[in-house]
């Protein structure tokens, strides 16, 4: 009999069908699943996380929030690892099984790799179950293998300059941006009038899902925060 007590599941892009059958499996049978989500200055909370969950007829009661700030400042997301592992410990210590959820996979850009850091030094036993991340859903969709034999492969957050972008593309069969909101005009610096072939994707998996290979129509839209794009020579 398997004595994890806590699980760190993917859920993959959007689109629940794109979960594996082993995550869907642990979720059924776990008594807490713990979902982040985001936290807007207005006050209003939403959860990318729990509008996937909420596909699979799970106990509502056993899925707590646990809400973040949208802002490159960490303090009050640290506040709240903090309070979620603490949260966690109690769970495990009455002898509960725990789930800790995240849109695409566990181990890219993931909430969940800071409540990992602080399991491990704690001793806590945890089982990963990985999944479909949102670029290898997009590269699908947009039927464009993302690399082929030795080519070069990247993966750039808020890419902060139009030299580093460019030094990516120059030094890399393909790069996949991610976190573009904030960079948009970076991005239309360079990709504005050039020959690269680029490949966007918003809110994969969901019925708002976007995706288009033309520079000119992404440009005068309102990006939002699930969206990525990808850039081949």
């Amino acid at each position: 009999m398997s004595t994890t007590k806590l699980y760190g599941i993917s859920l993959g892009p959007g689109d629940p069908n794109l979960i594996t059958v082993k995550g869907l499996n642990i979720l059924k049978s776990v008594d807490k699943i713990y979902y982040p989500g985001s936290l807007y200055k207005d006050g209003t909370k939403t959860s990318y996380s729990l509008s996937i969950l909420e596909h699979y007829d799970l106990d509502p009661d056993k899925c707590i929030g646990f809400y973040l700030q949208m802002s490159l400042a960490r303090t009050q997301a640290k506040e709240i690892y903090n309070e979620v592992f603490v949260a966690i410990q109690k769970d495990v210590a009455n002898g509960l099984t725990v789930a800790v959820v995240a849109e695409g996979d566990i181990s890219t850009y993931s909430s969940f790799s800071y409540l990992l850091e602080k399991a491990e030094e704690q001793g806590l036993e945890v089982d990963l179950v990985p999944g479909i991340s949102s670029y290898a859903a997009g590269a699908a969709l947009h039927k464009e293998p993302l690399c082929l034999q030795n080519e070069r492969f990247l993966i750039l957050p808020r890419v902060q300059s139009t030299v580093l972008l460019l030094e990516a593309i120059q030094n890399n069969d393909t790069v996949v941006l991610m976190k573009i909101v904030s960079v948009v005009a970076i991005l239309d610096e360079v990709l504005v009038n050039s020959n690269y072939k680029v490949f966007y994707s918003e809110k994969l998996g969901t019925k708002e899902t976007f995706i288009s290979s033309n520079w000119d129509e992404i440009r005068t839209r309102v990006i939002p925060y699930f969206s990525l794009i990808m850039i081949k020579k």
